[in-house]
């Protein structure tokens, strides 16, 4: 915010990660937009850190999202695949990225990310 007006906007949902041994919650983080003309200012790096410092408190495992390859690497995030991750919607494979947020808890974890029903109109 900058006063009343809205500058940034993040949303971070459940996704539910299906695997063999069962299905596992995390969080997407996406949306996230900033006002074109407040972008490059910090704003959405703001965003993106205390976000993640307060899904990291929810005690999620993890985070994944799906976005610009070399944007979120710099917040921790790799490629899903990495993990034998995938993502439901079709994308590259740079571009669907997790975070663990608990050391280890992607181990002999993997599966396909899927979320909300809401996205599937997107």
């Amino acid at each position: 915010m900058d006063g009343d007006r809205v500058v940034g906007h993040i949303l971070f949902s459940l996704v539910v990660v299906e695997t063999q041994a069962g299905p596992f919650d995390a969080l997407g983080l996406g949306p996230m937009a900033v006002l074109p003309e407040r972008q490059r200012g910090g704003i959405g790096s703001k965003l993106v850190t205390t976000g993640l410092t307060q899904c990291t408190a929810l005690d999620y495992p993890a985070v994944v999202v799906l976005g610009h390859p070399d944007y979120y690497p710099g917040f921790g995030f790799v490629p899903a695949h990495r993990f034998g991750i995938t993502c439901e919607f079709p994308s590259p494979p740079e571009a669907f990225m997790i975070r663990e947020l608990q050391a280890g808890a992607l181990a002999g974890k993997s599966g396909i990310a899927k979320y909300h029903a809401a996205f599937d109109a997107v």
